[in-house]
């Protein structure tokens, strides 16, 4: 009774926030009091290895990332999942205890999304406890993440079908209905679509996405950051592997990053031989539509090794943000023409072949 009213009193007084936090941890993340965590639903179950999926994009998605990239291999009855993202990034400090019940950095950021109730601090140790392994492999404050989980498939399943891309449907109310296995790539693409105007999702085998991170770095960072790193740890976690000197180098960037490849296909991937991926979301076909984003442009054909400018063009970061301006400008007239969402953002990506501009389209009627 005297422990109620002092909690009462203190509460009137200082407000109830320290009444949710056991212990502060520092660096912005708390450790959530057993009654808080219960009340934001504690009931967290993963059942499958698409549950994992969802969970880890939608906590890359709250760490404010950008892009984020997924690499899904599986060998025998092992399943190895690595999710990089260019998001907030976690301190060294916290890359163990991330894995720790009720471990948060969202105190008042709790939502709900489709799928739940998210920042209750159990996802990543829901995550933990259902996988063989868990664990960070790169991550600091404001360099984004990289995430690597292994999971026994003869505990946790998933669907039999990994290889069928879900199909798309207009419905009489306008929304998109997704058909086909809720496999890894349908969960994949759902977030992706839910979330197409924020972050763009990338997914493939641990080569495409080291091809596709090599060809993001290259676009963002010069030739002469590139040549004169002598520690890719301070880079963001996302652009390290365009500090790769060689195939070998490029092999074991890959490697601490959670990507496992060989030697030789990190030389196929220097040498173009390997595109990267494109988003997720512009390989969505809805049925007598095409993609929810309008129409897009084919790829341009590979660099030939032989005749190809191996030369990567590199523009400042000011001037890709004033040309990202210009192109949202122009579309704005555009979408006003044609009953367009005009608060759009383009996607733009500088690389070796060319400038590729992408511009996500959605009807207002």
């Amino acid at each position: 009774m005297v422990d109620e009213a002092l909690e009462s009193f203190i509460e009137n007084v200082c407000g109830d926030g320290h009444l949710r936090v056991e212990a502060d941890l520092g660096d912005g993340f708390v450790r959530l009091r057993s009654a808080e965590a219960e009340r934001r639903q504690a009931a967290h179950d993963i059942r499958a290895t698409e549950d994992i999926v969802i969970e880890m994009l939608r906590n890359a998605r709250d760490a404010h990332a950008a892009s984020i990239f997924m690499a899904a291999t599986r060998e025998d009855r092992r399943r190895r999942l690595v999710m990089l993202d260019d998001g907030d990034g976690i301190p060294s400090a916290m890359h163990e205890r991330v894995f720790e019940p009720r471990v948060t950095s969202k105190l008042d950021t709790m939502h709900m999304d489709k799928w739940g109730v998210h920042g209750r601090g159990m996802a990543l140790y829901s995550i933990a406890v259902n996988a063989v392994s868990a664990r960070i492999a790169a991550s600091d404050v404001g360099k984004g993440s990289s995430f690597v989980v292994e999971t026994d498939l003869g505990r946790l399943g998933e669907k039999t079908d990994q290889s069928t891309f879900p199909t798309f449907e207009r419905t009489e109310s306008g929304s998109i209905a997704v058909r086909g296995p809720k496999n890894i790539l349908r969960t994949a693409c759902e977030f992706a679509l839910e979330h197409r105007r924020t972050c763009t999702v990338y997914v493939g085998s641990a080569t495409d996405v080291a091809a596709t991170l090599y060809a993001f770095g290259l676009s963002s960072l010069t030739s002469a950051s590139r040549a004169f790193c002598t520690d890719s740890a301070k880079l963001p976690v996302c652009k390290r592997l365009a500090t790769a000197a060689d195939p070998a180098s490029l092999a074991e960037e890959a490697a601490r990053l959670g990507l496992v490849i060989s030697e030789r296909s990190a030389r196929r991937v220097m040498d173009g031989e390997i595109e990267p991926l494109e988003p997720l979301v512009n390989r969505v076909r809805i049925a007598g539509e095409g993609t929810p984003g309008g129409s897009r442009t084919e790829r341009p054909p590979k660099r030939s090794k032989r005749n190809g400018d191996a030369r990567g063009l590199r523009v400042d970061q000011a001037d890709l943000e004033r040309f990202t301006a210009d192109v949202t400008n122009a579309f704005a007239s555009l979408a006003r023409d044609y009953y367009l969402v005009p608060d759009v953002r383009p996607e733009v990506r500088v690389g070796k072949e060319g400038v590729r501009v992408f511009i996500p389209v959605e009807k207002l009627l």
